[in-house]
C-alpha cells in the first residue's frame, strides 16, 4: 500500500478533463481493495463501492477480487449485498500491518532516525510438506518483511524481525520448526561488504530503475497542486481519487517487492528516498487542494502509519 495522491500535470484528473480510467486488472483492483481497508481490516463494501465507481471499476471486478482475496484466506465476508462487510484474517492482517509498518520505516530511514547496527538477523525453518499452507504463509510473511533468500528455509533481513516472525509461526502452528539467530559476520557469494550482500540478496539496480521512471513521471506533480491551491481551483474527489489510485500504483508497481533497505545497504543517491518525498509532498498538497475536508477513505491506513 501507498499514499493517497494524485496524478501529474500531463495527466486527466489534475487539469480539469475527465479523470482517466486505471487499467482495471487484478493487480490495480488489490491494490483498490487494500487502500480501502482500515487498519483494523474492517472493509465495508458500502464504502468501497463508490470509489470503485470513481475509479472506473465494475461491480463484477470488485466482487470478484474480493471473491479471490476470500479464497485466498485473506478476508472474511459478514452479510450479503451492498451492507456486506469483510473482515481480514489474522494472516491477511498481518500482511496488511507489516507492509504499512515496513513503509514507515522507510521514512524514519530517510530522515536518518533509524540507522542500521550492522547486525543481520537470521530465520530458518523446516515447515514438514503436510504443512504446505503454514509454510507458504510464512514464507510470504518473510518477503513481505523486507526478507531474502540464502538457500531453502533459510532466509536474511537487514530489520529486527524477530517478534513479527515468531507471532506469526505460533499463529500457524510451526513455531517449533523455526531457528533464528542474529551475526555481524555474513558472507554471501564471497564477500562481506555489505553492499555486496545487499546487491547479491536483493534486486538493487531493478528498484533503481522502477523509482527513476516514478519519479520523471510524478516530478511536476508538486508543482501542478500547488498551482491549484495558488488559483483557487479546488480538486474534486472524482479528480482526486482515480489519480491517486493511478500515481500509487505506479508507485507500487514495480516487479519486484522493495526491501525498504536502509541507507548504509544502498547506493547513494538512492531515487527510492526520492520517490518516497515525491509521495509525501504530493499527498499533503493533495488534502491542501481538496475540497472536501478531512481524511480520504482511499489509503486512510497508510495516513494513520506514516502520520502525514
Amino acid at each position: 500500500m501507498a499514499q493517497t495522491i494524485v496524478s501529474n500535470a500531463t495527466e486527466p484528473g489534475l487539469t480539469g478533463q475527465a479523470p482517466a480510467e486505471p487499467a482495471a486488472t487484478a493487480g490495480a483492483t488489490r491494490l483498490l481493495v487494500a487502500g480501502m481497508t482500515r487498519t483494523d481490516g474492517e472493509l465495508r463494501l458500502a464504502e468501497l463501492a463508490p470509489v470503485a465507481a470513481q475509479c472506473g471499476f465494475s461491480s463484477d471486478q470488485v466482487r470478484s477480487c474480493l471473491r479471490r482475496m476470500v479464497a485466498a484466506g485473506l478476508f472474511e465476508r459478514e452479510g450479503a449485498g451492498r451492507t456486506a462487510v469483510y473482515r481480514a484474517t489474522a494472516r491477511g492482517l498481518r500482511l496488511l500491518r507489516e507492509r504499512l509498518r515496513n513503509l514507515k520505516l522507510a521514512y524514519r530511514q530517510d530522515a536518518g532516525a533509524a540507522p542500521w547496527n550492522g547486525e543481520w538477523h537470521l530465520v530458518g525453518f523446516a515447515v514438514p510438506e503436510a504443512r504446505r499452507d503454514a509454510r507458504d504463509a510464512l514464507r510470504d510473511l518473510l518477503i513481505t518483511l523486507g526478507g531474502a533468500a540464502l538457500q531453502g528455509g533459510l532466509y536474511v533481513s537487514c530489520h529486527a524481525w524477530e517478534s513479527a516472525v515468531r507471532d506469526a509461526a505460533k499463529e500457524l502452528g510451526v513455531e517449533g520448526c523455526l531457528t533464528l539467530a542474529t551475526s555481524v559476520d555474513l558472507e554471501v557469494a564471497g564477500t562481506r561488504e555489505p553492499r555486496c550482500i545487499a546487491r547479491a540478496l536483493w534486486p538493487i539496480d531493478e528498484l533503481a530503475i522502477h523509482y527513476e521512471r516514478f519519479v520523471a513521471r510524478y516530478r511536476s506533480a508538486p508543482e501542478a497542486l500547488e498551482a491549484r491551491i495558488e488559483s483557487g481551483q479546488p480538486l474534486e474527489d472524482a479528480e482526486l481519487i482515480p489519480g491517486a489510485l493511478a500515481m500509487v500504483r505506479a508507485w507500487a508497481d514495480s516487479p519486484n517487492q522493495d526491501p525498504f533497505l536502509p541507507a548504509e545497504l544502498l547506493p547513494d543517491p538512492w531515487p527510492g528516498r526520492e520517490a518516497r518525498e515525491l509521495l509525501l509532498r504530493s499527498r499533503r498538497l493533495a488534502l491542501a487542494a481538496r475540497r472536501e475536508r478531512g481524511s480520504l477513505t482511499l489509503f486512510s491506513g497508510l495516513d494513520e502509519s506514516v502520520a502525514v
